[in-house]
């Protein structure tokens, strides 16, 4: 069955595999395999020449099924819902850049992530694939629709263990109080950890459409559409602005009291990143902020967004001199020592960038920018320079919980294909491998509400090591809640004729203890 994946930042599709791998093909097999294309192709190959299929058609859909959900599962520990490690096919067709080009040179250029130690490996291993058929050396020139695909043993970070509590089910939309940390679907290193996946693994919710998003750490109510007519109706409120959204938020220092209204247009720094700041040259934006109490500390603070700009919230309060108390990127010093109040930031954007990459990489909280590996590297050299603080021992890395950069197993690299993918509207397929579901998961498909230590047993029988993935070798101790939580919440979204609330967050509440 092919679906086409909705990650936060591209459309892609991707085949899973989990569990053994069943890619490797005999030679023979291979030869045969060549033999057919070459009969399809309709001409005789000239000496040497390679043949390369005609692109498949692009599947419409964009939806998740049971083949997804079931390519790993989870386990809860110390107050987290973690992922088994599991197989995963990245997928991509040629790009026009790469043509004529090796797949080292490739690799090489783009995908720094690995070693190219690790993709001579790989492909030893049958790993790297041309056409579905595995690659045996890398020196080979890429073609005009060559379909690449790349096995990688996948792990994803730890998110919050705290129930998504679904608030809403009438037939029509789905209403969830979303944890901080989860992403609201699947992107970068985030598949099975989001919101998405988690409604199909465990309520049974699937081909829901959102209608806004949440960033990462931020919480609160979150609304999908149950039926295309619906996602549409919505869709028009949006548009129309019909809809109102109420968030709450504590920032630093005291907030002033009455109204305050922000009209400071928002643009866009790097779109691969979604950073953003005050500039004449932005999108109109406007906020209105009321502070609801103040502890002589901090202040929570009730925001009315009557735009809808990426970071609008957050954008606008630095802005202000009064950042979100323990917001990653717009509270980082980065920013300057005015940490862009006032819209004054002194430096030029891609300084800016590398300002923000070189202080979340020394404080080994890099993973909170969300940075794809091209994007860090490219900055900072070889990922080897943003260890800082990792110890080797017996062939175990003890690193840091926070650390991102470091052996992450082919993941963000080849998700960058993806999403460069959607903006050059380039096929991906995809396909589950659930076959092999029993084999890797059969006897430990553990219930959701399991103990840590009936969990640990279970991890310790299902964890299934892969001699070329060094995230297996990695040792990572768990984020705390102050990783991955921030002080920015959704608490209402109103429509002509509904009205959807959750409850304050503690950190919101009058009797909050601050650090």
């Amino acid at each position: 069955m092919e679906t086409e994946e909705d990650s936060c930042d591209t459309d892609s599709t991707v085949r899973t595999n989990r569990g053994k791998r069943k890619n490797e093909e005999t030679d023979e097999a291979a030869k045969q395999g060549k033999r057919k294309k070459q009969k399809k192709c309709g001409k005789q190959l000239r000496p040497g020449e390679r043949y390369v299929p005609p692109p498949q058609k692009r599947n419409p859909g964009v939806s998740f099924s049971r083949e997804h959900f079931a390519e790993t599962s989870y386990y809860f520990e110390s107050g987290l819902r973690k992922v088994y490690p599991y197989y995963f096919d990245f997928t991509t067709y040629c790009k026009g850049r790469w043509i004529g080009k090796t797949l080292l040179e490739v690799f090489k250029s783009e995908f720094r992530a690995e070693s190219l130690d690790y993709y001579n490996k790989a492909v030893k291993e049958g790993r790297i694939k041309l056409n579905e058929t595995p690659v045996d050396d890398l020196n080979i020139i890429l073609k005009n629709n060559d379909f690449m695909r790349n096995t990688v043993h996948r792990h994803e970070p730890p998110v919050s263990g705290r129930p998504l509590e679904v608030l809403v089910d009438d037939g029509e939309v789905v209403v969830v109080d979303k944890p901080a940390s989860l992403p609201v679907h699947p992107c970068g290193r985030y598949r099975h950890n989001t919101v998405i996946f988690i409604l199909g693994k465990e309520k049974g919710l699937s081909g829901l459409h959102t209608v806004h998003r949440l960033d990462r750490l931020t919480s609160g109510v979150l609304l999908f559409a149950r039926t295309l007519e619906v996602s549409k109706k919505l869709d028009a409120m949006v548009r129309e602005r019909q809809l109102e959204k109420e968030y709450v938020c504590r920032v630093e220092g005291e907030f002033p009291e009455g109204e305050v209204v922000c009209e400071e247009p928002i643009l866009v720094v790097s779109f691969r990143v979604g950073l953003c700041r005050v500039d004449p040259k932005g999108k109109e934006s406007r906020t209105v902020f009321q502070r609801l109490r103040y502890n002589g500390r901090s202040s929570v603070v009730r925001c009315l967004p009557l735009t809808g700009r990426t970071h609008q919230i957050r954008v606008h309060l630095q802005f202000l001199g009064f950042p979100i108390l323990n917001d990653p990127i717009y509270g980082s010093s980065a920013w300057g020592p005015n940490r862009a109040k006032g819209g004054l930031v002194g430096m030029s954007d891609e300084e800016l960038l590398e300002a923000l990459i070189k202080e979340h990489c020394s404080t080994e909280n890099l993973h909170l920018l969300d940075l794809p590996d091209e994007e860090v590297l490219g900055k900072q050299g070889p990922k080897t320079e943003c260890i800082d603080g990792v110890q080797e021992h017996n062939d175990q890395i003890t690193a840091p919980a926070s650390s991102g950069v470091v052996c992450d197993d082919g993941l963000r690299k080849l998700t960058q294909v993806e999403v460069k993918a959607e903006r050059s509207q380039e096929l991906h397929k995809s396909t589950s491998a659930a076959e092999t579901a029993d084999k890797m998961n059969g006897a430990h498909k553990e219930n959701d509400s399991v103990s840590d230590e009936a969990s640990r047993t279970a991890k310790s029988n299902a964890f299934v090591r892969d001699n070329l993935c060094g995230e297996c070798k990695i040792v990572r101790p768990d984020p705390t809640e102050k990783d991955l939580i921030m002080y920015l919440h959704a608490l209402r979204y109103k429509g002509p004729d509904f009205e959807y609330t959750t409850k304050m967050p503690d950190w919101a509440k009058e009797d909050w203890l601050q650090d």
